[in-house]
């Protein structure tokens, strides 16, 4: 087998198991984590797009958490606001606010 040959097809099976890798972290992330009861943060596109909805809804602030929500199919983001009072923002999957709360017990439930 010819050397370019064989670059070709070692750099298609990398990016094969890179996708692969992609996949099950996607996966993980829509199903809340898996059963261990973990909150799965967002990152990237995902918590961009959760954040500007939620920063839309409270009129400001500085998002401080945020998580797939397994149960309701969609996101919550945390905003603490400039007074120090802290919202959760709920969104469903297409990044539409659905319903929005004080939280009472501050960052990650403290």
């Amino acid at each position: 087998m010819r050397r370019g040959s064989k670059i070709a097809i070692g750099t298609a099976a990398a990016a094969a198991i890179a996708g692969l890798g992609a996949t099950g972290v996607a996966a993980a992330a829509d199903t809340g984590g898996g059963d261990d009861g973990r909150d799965v943060e967002l990152t990237g596109a995902d918590l961009q797009r959760a954040s500007e909805a939620a920063l839309a809804e409270t009129g400001g602030g500085e998002v401080v958490d945020s998580e797939v929500e397994s149960d309701e199919n969609g996101y919550e983001v945390e905003v603490k606001l400039s007074d120090g009072r802290q919202l959760e923002v709920q969104l469903d999957a297409n990044f539409a606010v659905v319903g929005s709360s004080e939280d009472e017990e501050g960052d990650d439930g403290d």
